[in-house]
């Protein structure tokens, strides 16, 4: 029986994610999700790759304000509302640009100060459209906010559980789930089996959610980033790419190491999203 076991969002960019026992289905994939972003004075986005210590800045959603914590710095509190007619700051995140709305010198301060390099927050505007490559989607038409190019990625618990046996044979330490961030994890399916999965359908019929897996994901060395601390691990500074690289290569994206899948809902926007909840899957073969 395939499940869905776990639902994460990430607010901001890069930064610690939110667990969640449910979450709707919008537009932009889920709610919040990737709906801010940190940007350097030039407006690249910034991520872990270059600044690792965004791993250890926490959120946590509570009524209509996101909380924004890290070590040694006040609580810094963001409205959920989007003010669209505010400030804009013209931002890229990898080929694409956009205008985005400013966060504001509290929160640039406040970043700037604790990862000790210009950050400037931004946040999507939902009056735009970044619309994500179809390439890869094909003739679904899908929108994402500041994800790297699609709204949903989608991790199975056996897959990870499969590195882990590899990690622990050669004697480096085993990874939790967080180190993937994905949004949607799912018990049941067999190790690396979401690489042919075509659809994922949650839900009864009339409220169903469906999500499209479009394209295998390439890691970069985040991985190797502990969630919590931000470093990485001294003896195994590689990992887990080197452990990847051994079996992981996937020609469809020029040899990258996959894993995991990123994904669209091409159905059901505005239904509901509940951990435990049964999936039903069709394969691409």
């Amino acid at each position: 029986m395939i499940k869905l076991s776990a639902l994460h969002v990430y607010p901001i960019k890069s930064c610690g994610g939110i667990s969640l026992p449910a979450a709707a289905i919008g537009e932009f994939g889920l709610a919040l999700d990737r709906s801010w972003m940190l940007v350097d004075r030039a407006g690249r986005f910034l991520t872990q790759r270059e600044h690792p210590l965004l791993a250890t800045i926490k959120t946590a959603i509570d009524g209509d304000v996101l909380y924004v914590r890290a070590p040694g710095m006040p609580v810094l509190s963001l409205p959920l509302q989007a003010q669209e007619d505010g400030a804009t700051v013209p931002v890229t995140v990898w080929t694409d640009s956009l205008l985005a709305l400013d966060g504001g010198e509290q929160a640039h301060e406040w970043f700037s100060s604790y990862i000790g390099a210009d950050a400037r927050l931004v946040r999507f505007n939902p009056a735009l459209e970044r619309i994500c490559s179809p390439r890869w989607t094909g003739e679904a038409l899908a929108r994402t906010q500041f994800s790297d190019g699609f709204p949903l990625l989608v991790v199975s618990e056996a897959s990870l559980d499969d590195l882990n046996q590899r990690l622990r044979k050669k004697g480096a330490p085993t990874l939790p789930m967080n180190r993937f961030r994905p949004n949607l994890v799912l018990s049941g399916l067999e190790a690396y089996e979401e690489d042919y999965v075509d659809t994922i359908t949650f839900g009864e019929p009339g409220r169903e959610i469906v999500i499209k897996l479009v394209k295998p994901c390439a890691r970069c060395p985040v991985p190797g980033i502990d969630q919590d601390s931000g470093l990485n691990d001294p003896q195994w500074p590689n990992e887990p790419l080197d452990t990847m690289a051994t079996y992981r290569a996937n020609a469809r994206v020029e040899g990258g190491l996959t894993f995991g899948q990123n994904a669209i809902a091409i159905d059901g926007q505005g239904n509901l999203l509940c951990v435990g909840q049964e999936a039903r899957v069709e394969l691409n073969f």
